[in-house]
């Protein structure tokens, strides 16, 4: 499985474990990591499971959609590296991922 480390912004880091197939929001509810609310399920239409991908890992979680491009953009904490954790699929290329979580959403 992928590991995933969640950093918080206070520099808190949880590296856990995710599983091929689920979403990195999917494996921030599973394992309790704060900061992710995903008030939606993960639909793509709240932004509070928003995260700022460490800039060495942007190529590969590759470009938001326009549609997620649109939720973003009402964000007004929005960064260059801003992603909805709920649009991003965990893959085997995934394994080592480096999240930020926002001081917004605690």
């Amino acid at each position: 499985m992928p590991k995933i480390t969640y950093i918080q912004f206070d520099g808190t880091e949880s590296s856990v474990d995710a599983a091929l197939g689920t979403t990195v929001m999917n494996s921030a509810l599973e394992n309790l990591i704060p900061g992710i609310d995903a008030d939606c399920g993960g639909e793509g239409s709240c932004a509070t499971c928003h995260v700022l991908i460490d800039e060495s890992w942007i190529s590969k979680v590759g470009e938001p959609s326009e549609s997620e491009e649109s939720m973003l953009d009402l964000n007004p904490d929005r960064a260059a590296n801003s992603r909805l954790s709920c649009q991003i699929n965990v893959t085997p290329k995934l394994d080592g991922l480096i999240v930020n979580l926002p001081e917004f959403q605690y």
